[in-house]
């Protein structure tokens, strides 16, 4: 009987354990955690946002509207964090205190850009601040860095100018320097850089100015040609250049005059060639001639100023016109009297005689010869001769002429030549002098448009193969001894006054 008591007070004690902890069990108190989850700065919506308490209860994932919700939690106090690749994870503490206690919470996440540096200021390196003297060509160069190596920086390149409105502006440069052309002589201009990592806002440098160089007294003038197109240099003799005509538009034959302060040169314009001026820095161009200049070969016509400045000659087929500088007082001076085409002319430094080049519709049958200012033949100079002929030009005081003339008399419909030789023509002795020959001119070349030097001493002309393809140079003659140098490299048609 006792040990049947015994086991009787056993299993009573652990019934009573048992519905003891049932009743705990019972009486655990829990609550509700819900929320929503978007981005930081534009409250869009994030989903798939991973949100999970510490200490730890149930992980759940954002819906496509941001919420979420944790249901029967213990009371207790949490550590709620929410994460999601590209973004930085955030916490938030959260007490639940009652039974049934609802608690709701808003994550803003930002994304990881938000810890990215932005790049340093960018400094000015080259050329420094108020520089002077500038060529018309600089290369901008400038510093930047930045923290995150992963970054790409862009630059954006601003230039203004004291000059006009016009604005420069160059986006997307990775390079930490730009290379700007084609700038004005003396002009102003202002410089600005701003950096961008694709992140932060872009980050502007200072402003810094620089001057360019006054327009320089160049006295060469030449052309040169890029995909069959002219266009004018203006060159000291050292070759120190700029481009003076831009290489939209088709422009040849300079002409410099020191009294106007202009230099002329041929235009294409609507398929016909005109005189246009400009400044000597190239600006302000201005179309002279209504009536456009005209022969049998464009790049073969050529016209001349009057020495004052004030006037032009030009011929259009076999008419000879006066025109002034403005465009004004056009005049018929000489018509030829078989019809022959003019093209070209040059006037004498006292105005009282004009020389000219006549031909026929495929550039042969020449005649080159001087009139007066009346028309009256002065003198002939070349005539009844085959081959090419061309490149007229007076001595100062009138007395000699320059011209060319392909001694070997060959004729084809594409006016090839094959030995041009220059000659000086003595109107007082009526003598030719060959300076080609004299000068020991390659063998399989030719020598064309020359020009007088200002002194008369040099005589300033273009040398190139007969094959019509290779590339042409100036050269310079010295008539005291007769030696030939050249000047300027890929050059044609040069001017010197």
């Amino acid at each position: 009987m006792k040990k049947l008591l015994y086991i009787l007070t056993f299993f009573a004690l652990i019934f009573s354990i048992i519905s003891c902890s049932e009743e705990l069990v019972d009486k655990v108190q829990t609550g509700t955690l819900k929320g929503v989850v978007i981005k930081k700065g534009t409250n869009q919506p994030l989903k798939n946002v991973k949100v999970h308490t510490t200490p730890s209860t149930e992980t759940v994932f954002t819906k496509d509207d941001g919420s979420f919700i944790i249901e029967n939690i213990p009371i207790g106090d949490y550590s709620v964090r929410a994460e999601l690749m590209g973004y930085l994870t955030s916490f938030q503490g959260v007490s639940l205190k009652n039974n049934a206690q609802v608690v709701s919470v808003v994550f803003e996440l930002s994304d990881d850009d938000s810890l990215n540096s932005s790049p340093s200021v960018p400094i000015l390196l080259s050329p420094v601040d108020n520089a002077i003297n500038q060529p018309l060509s600089v290369d901008l160069s400038w510093n930047a860095t930045d923290a995150d190596s992963l970054d790409i920086l862009k630059y954006k390149l601003t230039v203004k100018n004291d000059f006009d409105s016009q604005v420069v502006e160059i986006n997307d440069l990775t390079e930490k320097h730009y290379f700007l052309e084609n700038l004005k002589f003396g002009v102003t201009y202002y410089w600005q850089v701003s950096v961008n990592d694709g992140v932060n806002p872009a980050v502007n440098s200072e402003v810094f100015r620089f001057k360019t160089n006054s327009v320089p007294n160049n006295r060469f003038h030449y052309v040169k040609n890029t995909n069959g197109n002219y266009y004018v240099v203006s060159s000291d003799e050292a070759n120190t250049n700029f481009q003076f005509t831009p290489l939209s538009t088709n422009s040849w034959r300079p002409r410099l005059n020191q009294n106007a302060g202009l230099i002329a040169f041929l235009r294409t314009v609507g398929g016909n060639a005109h005189i246009f001026t400009a400044k000597p820095d190239g600006s302000q161009p201005f179309q002279v001639t209504a009536i456009p200049i005209a022969g049998f070969n464009n790049a073969e016509i050529d016209f001349s100023w009057s020495t004052n400045g004030k006037e032009f000659l030009y011929a259009s087929f076999s008419k000879l016109y006066r025109i002034n500088k403005d465009g004004s007082g056009l005049e018929l001076v000489y018509s030829t009297p078989d019809g022959s085409f003019i093209s070209e002319c040059d006037w004498s430094y006292d105005g009282s005689k004009i020389a000219l080049k006549t031909n026929d519709p495929n550039g042969y049958s020449v005649k080159i010869y001087v009139i007066d200012m009346l028309g009256n033949t002065v003198k002939t100079v070349l005539e009844n001769v085959a081959g090419a002929a061309g490149g007229l030009n007076f001595s100062v005081d009138g007395n000699l002429l320059l011209y060319t003339h392909d001694i070997s008399g060959h004729q084809e419909d594409n006016y090839r030549q094959l030995n041009t030789h220059i000659f000086i023509y003595n109107m007082l002795t009526d003598t030719h002098t060959d300076i080609s020959a004299a000068t020991d001119k390659p063998d399989g070349s030719n020598d064309l448009d020359p020009r007088f030097s200002p002194n008369n001493a040099d005589v300033i002309f273009t040398n190139t193969s007969n094959d019509g393809i290779s590339v042409k140079n100036i050269l310079k003659i010295i008539l005291e001894d007769n030696s030939r140098t050249t000047l300027f490299p890929d050059a044609e048609m040069p001017d010197w006054e």
